[in-house]
């Protein structure tokens, strides 16, 4: 099938532009004022605005294993409806992603369930180094490294296979960065001192911000010392900053790092009204820490943002805050959440294309997409920006069926949604039928 866009405000390499661009097939064939084509569907786009889609470097999905918190085809919806068109997912399922095999199997699944494109991370642990190694870099977005505990316990805290990982791994070693022992010994004071009445305020406190900057700092001087190719995922506070050079282009950046939505959106004072609803690893700190990321982002310290999509279900979340899990849905929303920044001026619709596109392609070396250029794969979001969502339970489509952002009505409205070339999404409306494509890279 051709599609053909017209009237739209392409906003691509720093640049909005009103033109017209023509999908044949799964490509981008023409981009251009006044183009005619009379074999074509025809989107007027008049008024509305075209990004190349978002691509979100750090998800999960909870298949296989964690069903009942989610899976691969009802997040994938949940992306596209949110206007994310390509994702890369955990490797913190059960089985964990540490063969292989395994590796493959959720591939598989990947291409049977996945509406929207995919790529899942090779995991780490004490004692897989061997497997790690078969990982094909061309096939695979990087291997995951856990350097604190989180949902799924696949620590790697084992100076030795530290050291061995980050000299040997040819590929992007992505890492969540918390001191295990700083966490734990936070811990056992809030349990003596609280016991089970505890407040989930209390969250940043034991996981604490020197616990990120302990791990954080540690993982770049191992990459500093073996240059590695290290991303550090969702940074959370202003002091692991200074870890990330701004001065040097992305391209030859040896070490690189992303940031989340909801350390941007949230602050302490959610804690009052959220609780739970708001518990991640790393947890949110304060708005200072949100505003100074913000500054990073825009800066080019931090080099792509993401969600850490991490659903549980609403009785896993309703638990006294030791019991309950940390993580929460918000692909559905991401992009709609960028967007309400963008009205409220502080941050430019060129520079959210580039840091959910643009430069997670460059950052993972992704082939031919994160773009609006003819030749590349056709993904793409139409965004209405004078169009109000309100999240409600209703239209949600995560498996585990609640939001953070519950109640918010957002300033914009995701359109429409086209992965490799096809329609997913229109008008509140998924349409299924042809799945994402596994994503490949240019190694």
């Amino acid at each position: 099938m051709k599609i053909l866009i017209k009237n739209a405000h392409i906003v691509n390499e720093g640049l909005i532009t009103q033109k017209d661009l023509l999908i044949d097939g799964e490509y981008i064939s023409k981009i251009d004022s006044n183009i005619t084509d009379l074999n074509t569907l025809v989107i007027d786009a008049n008024g509305k605005y075209l990004l190349p889609g978002v691509i979100d470097d750090q998800v999960h999905f909870r298949e296989p294993g964690l069903t009942h918190k989610g899976n691969i085809y009802s997040e994938s919806r949940a992306a596209v409806a949110g206007g994310t068109t390509s994702f890369m997912e955990m490797p913190n399922t059960n089985p964990q992603s540490l063969t292989q095999e395994l590796l493959e199997e959720k591939y598989q699944i990947g291409a049977k369930n996945s509406l929207a494109n995919y790529s899942f991370y090779m995991g780490a642990s004490n004692d897989n180094l061997e497997e790690v190694l078969k990982t094909d870099k061309k096939n695979v977005c990087g291997v995951k490294v856990f350097m604190g505990s989180s949902t799924g316990n696949m620590l790697v805290d084992n100076e030795l296979t530290l050291k061995n990982i980050f000299s040997k791994v040819d590929l992007l070693i992505a890492t969540h960065c918390e001191d295990e022992p700083t966490v734990k010994a936070q811990m056992a004071i809030f349990k003596e001192k609280y016991g089970d009445n505890i407040s989930p305020s209390e969250h940043p406190n034991i996981r604490s911000r020197e616990a990120c900057y302990k791990s954080s700092s540690l993982a770049v001087a191992l990459a500093k010392e073996y240059k590695t190719r290290l991303h550090v995922l969702h940074i959370s506070t202003k002091e692991e900053l200074d870890l990330f050079d701004n001065k040097i282009p992305l391209e030859q950046k040896r070490i690189t790092a992303e940031a989340c939505t909801h350390h941007i959106w949230f602050g302490e004072k959610d804690y009052e009204t959220k609780g739970n609803w708001i518990k991640w690893n790393p947890a949110v700190k304060t708005s200072d820490d949100g505003k100074a990321i913000l500054q990073a982002v825009i800066a080019g310290r931090i080099d792509v943002l993401a969600t850490d999509h991490a659903p549980h279900t609403i009785e896993e979340k309703m638990q006294n805050y030791w019991q309950a899990p940390s993580g929460g849905p918000l692909i559905q929303h991401s992009l709609l959440a960028l967007l309400d920044l963008y009205h409220h001026g502080k941050i430019s619709l060129e520079l959210i294309a580039q840091k959910t596109a643009h430069d997670v392609a460059k950052c993972f070396q992704i082939e031919k997409r994160g773009y609006l250029r003819e030749g590349y794969f056709a993904d793409m979001v139409l965004v209405d920006l004078n169009t109000n969502t309100k999240v409600e339970k209703s239209n949600l489509l995560y498996h585990c069926g609640w939001s953070p952002f519950e109640g918010h009505d957002f300033k914009s409205k995701i359109d429409t949604t086209i992965i490799s070339g096809n329609i997913a999404y229109q008008k509140g409306k998924l349409i299924e039928g042809n799945n994402g494509k596994r994503l490949t890279f240019i190694r």
